[in-house]
């Protein structure tokens, strides 16, 4: 058809608009990676759980006021801090730039309300409210802390980098009850949630904060520059690590988090993918009992548990046999740091299942089953259930094993109520090492009763020298109080430890630059294509 010049030239202009902007489109693509994490997310309260794909999703979509670099030095974050001549005030002031997903300023209002709700639930936070005497709002931009005695507690709490990180969230949120989870999705962080894309248990949608200001320092562990350098990053939920696996060797996946050691030789010398495994993020297997319930409010039939249990066969089953990727430690916060010692190292090793029935004999063991809750749907926690349960039979015990997903079993452990009403006698877990490694935050050793976490021990001797420890003057008595808490922990049967192992991630090739901290982040990483 014959068109007049004037409409031909339209026509041109048009064509060459729609070529310009597919031009641009193409230069600008949309990266994206998709991730397989430990765990799927259900919730959006970082401050309820301890769970870690929790903190995992709090450092997407928050911030925290300070961090640890990679050497485990404080760092300023969010806010930079001073320090009175006497050493009780702390003040600490927030850097300009600070805004909230919906645009509004971060004021110190905000961070006061947010510590004062995160020092409720979480073990370090508890010692420094006690030791606390006054947190008073300067202006927008700063705050203090007054302390009654001399104590390093407010860095050690608020640049901690794991279990319940301190989060910074806006006053209007973080005045929500601890008692009701948050449903908000407002941080301050380097990405934000993409709620219309959430379903929860299946699919996590992060996107890029165009607004963010990073620190001007280059990024080491958790502190630095978070400077993100991709679009999206979807967490999709598969629990069956094979499937994981297959998906990325097909392209759809990018980053497996937490991959048992057997699935590996898949990956083994294919130079599409390589593997990771931080130290920070190797972890503690740990059993815990619940001392509010027959039999373990009990101490002998902790100590027959506790016999009856031993190290190497939970970690062959989880992790393989590889010498690299596990090792049996006695010491309740880990054999790679300060305070590791070998405190009755060979009752806690090994298996002495002999010992425990006389234990059971001695404390009247009527015979009636223990209920021990299995997580089926996490690579690390689910081989632990049927090791328990056969090392606890071959001591003596009658084991009812009541196998669920990791969320029921985090709904579940927080049931003080008899087994035929919802609660439970024993159930395992994981606690990387960092945070095993803290002796005031420790969730494993804090003995405090109802205010300790699930299981409740009572002891309260420990929680005496976990303050002790916050005000210690200098390392030597920080040593000499952990190998206290250490030995107490163990004569109580507070916690029983079961190894360490290695967390290996397998990662595309197409991924680059991912920070050596202690939890998966994804800011500064590349994906080319």
């Amino acid at each position: 058809m014959f068109l007049p010049k004037s409409s031909s030239g339209l026509l041109k202009g048009a064509l060459v608009s729609v070529l310009l902007g597919a031009s641009s489109v193409a230069a600008h693509a949309e990266t994206t990676i998709t991730a397989v994490m430990n765990a799927p997310l259900r919730a959006l309260d970082p401050a309820i759980s301890t769970a870690y794909i929790l903190r995992n999703y709090g450092y997407m979509v928050y911030d925290t006021l300070l961090a640890r670099d990679e050497a485990g030095k404080v760092q300023p974050q969010m806010a930079s801090w001073a320090v009175s001549e006497d050493g009780l005030t702390y003040t600490f002031t927030l850097r300009d730039g600070l805004k909230w997903h919906d645009g509004t300023p971060v004021t110190a209002a905000d961070c006061v309300a947010s510590i004062a709700r995160w020092d409720q639930v979480d073990k370090t936070g508890q010692v420094m409210a006690k030791l606390m005497s006054a947190m008073e709002i300067v202006d927008d931009k700063s705050f203090t802390m007054t302390f009654a005695e001399p104590t390093g507690i407010a860095l050690l709490a608020l640049s901690k980098p794991s279990g319940i990180a301190p989060f910074m969230m806006p006053k209007a949120v973080a005045e929500t009850p601890i008692s009701t989870p948050i449903t908000s999705t407002i941080g301050s962080g380097p990405f934000k949630f993409d709620s219309a894309s959430y379903q929860p248990g299946v699919q996590a949608v992060f996107l890029k904060n165009e607004d963010y200001v990073p620190r001007d320092e280059p990024s080491s562990g958790m502190a630095g520059g978070k400077v993100v350098k991709v679009d999206k990053v979807i967490w999709t939920a598969m629990p069956d690590p094979m499937t994981a696996l297959t998906a990325m060797m097909s392209g759809e996946v990018d980053f497996v988090e937490q991959v048992q050691q057997d699935l590996l030789p898949l990956v083994d010398g294919n130079p599409d993918f390589y593997t990771q495994a931080f130290a920070k993020q190797g972890s503690q297997n740990l059993v815990r009992l619940n001392w509010t319930q027959p039999p373990f409010d009990n101490l002998k039939y902790r100590e027959a548990a506790m016999a009856a249990l031993g190290q190497k066969p939970m970690l062959n089953a989880q992790v393989g046999t590889a010498e690299d990727s596990s090792s049996t430690c006695a010491a309740v916060f880990g054999c790679s740091g300060p305070y590791a010692t070998d405190y009755k190292a060979e009752e806690i090793i090994k298996a002495n299942p002999e010992k425990s029935k006389e234990l059971l004999q001695e404390a009247g063991y009527d015979g009636k089953p223990i209920m021990l809750m299995q997580a089926t749907d996490l690579a690390s926690l689910a081989p632990q259930g049927p090791v328990i349960a056969q090392q606890l039979r071959d001591g003596g015990f009658k084991v009812d094993v009541v196998a669920m997903d990791w969320a029921s079993v985090v709904a579940r452990r927080a049931s003080k109520a008899p087994v035929a009403e919802g609660g439970w006698n024993i159930f395992s877990t994981t606690n990387v090492l960092p945070d095993v490694g803290d002796p005031v935050g420790f969730i494993g050793t804090a003995a405090g009763g109802d205010s300790a976490w699930f299981g409740w021990p009572d002891v309260p001797k420990i929680e005496e020298l976990r303050a002790s420890f916050a005000e210690a003057p200098d390392t030597a008595s920080q040593v000499k109080i952990a190998k206290e808490i250490d030995q107490l922990a163990i004569d109580n049967v507070v916690m029983i430890p079961m190894g360490e192992f290695a967390n290996i991630n397998v990662v595309s090739a197409k991924l680059q630059g991912m920070p050596e901290a202690e939890a998966p982040v994804f800011w500064n990483v590349t994906k080319s294509e």
